[in-house]
């Protein structure tokens, strides 16, 4: 019986033996597993950190947090883009259109939109500046180094230390720009989830076929654009301009999400922006994506002073004094 206790004893210890050898390849197993995962994490922070830096500030951080469809966009500002010095029509906002000032004209427009919470004018010109608070407007004065527009509408956006969804560039040269269309280009943006930008188009009239201040767009059957430019598009292999196709005319009109914003401003200048000298395509050129929506605008904005008369002539069909 001693003899059989203690084989049952070393049996008992060889069992212990067998335990310990087994507790020690699994926490050998979890080490591993612990180093291969903490490796792993590593690789894929210095991966997303090496991404993040290769490209503009906040583009992948957007993507993965701030994405238009994570969010509703409710909040929204008009800011109207205003410079003195032009090429083609120095002055231009304060130019006269039957007795007001061109931005005027723009600003008392587009204040009649119902969907805009605030409205702005930018501009880095003083004389501006004291017309638009002459006549009550909001102005937010912006550096002379703004490349475009847009990059006036970001400037001003920060400088309002105020949250915002979207913002709309409102062309301080569109004094007819009808409050309907602005409504609606915000809620074509506010129902386009996957869309960071929508804008309006018009029918085009034969007589602007070939102009190159009017610039021309295309659009996919889903109402999303494909491209802007200042030459006729679609081309035909004619060379001639259809009298049937329904070529459409871009309006100077921008809504962007506010987050996007920023985003725009810090990408490169991409080719095709830089040719057609359109900033718009730099958003087609990125792979991000327009709404645009039709609708029937007969006016056109202010390029040069000869512009002016045939506005005139707009308001005066139109019975606006």
């Amino acid at each position: 019986m001693a003899g059989g206790a203690q084989r049952c004893g070393e049996g008992g210890e060889g069992g212990n033996v067998l335990t310990d050898w087994t507790g020690g390849q699994a926490a050998t197993a979890t080490l591993i597993l612990a180093w291969a995962l903490t490796v792993g994490a590593m690789g894929a922070a210095l991966a997303l950190l090496s991404y993040y830096w290769c490209y503009p500030r906040k583009l992948l951080l957007l993507s993965l947090l701030f994405s238009p469809r994570s969010k509703k966009r409710n909040r929204v500002i008009g800011i109207i883009p205003a410079r003195y010095m032009s090429t083609r029509f120095e002055g231009k906002p304060l130019a006269m259109i039957l007795g007001k000032p061109m931005i005027q004209r723009t600003y008392e427009q587009a204040k009649r939109a119902k969907c805009l919470d605030d409205l702005v004018v930018a501009t880095d010109d003083s004389r501006i500046a004291l017309c638009c608070k002459a006549f009550g407007a909001d102005v937010v004065l912006t550096s002379s180094n703004c490349a475009n527009g847009t990059e006036r509408c970001n400037e001003a956006l920060k400088k309002l230390h105020k949250r915002y969804d979207i913002v709309v560039n409102i062309q301080g040269d569109e004094p007819l720009m009808e409050p309907e269309i602005i409504d609606g280009v915000v809620k074509a943006l506010q129902n386009a989830p996957d869309a960071i930008y929508s804008t309006a188009v018009s029918p085009l009239q034969p007589k602007d076929a070939h102009d190159r201040n009017r610039v021309k767009c295309i659009v996919d059957r889903n109402g999303y654009a494909i491209y802007f430019s200042r030459a006729l598009i679609p081309h035909s292999k004619t060379g001639t301009a259809s009298c049937t196709f329904p070529y459409l005319l871009h309006l100077g009109l921008q809504c962007y999400d506010a987050d996007f914003l920023d985003v725009y401003c810090q990408l490169k200048p991409t080719p095709l922006q830089m040719e057609e000298d359109l900033e718009q395509l730099k958003v087609v050129e990125n792979g991000y994506k327009i709404k645009v929506i039709t609708v029937h605008h007969d006016a056109h904005g202010v390029d040069s002073p000869g512009d002016v008369a045939s506005i005139e002539e707009i308001m005066h069909r139109k019975g606006i004094s």
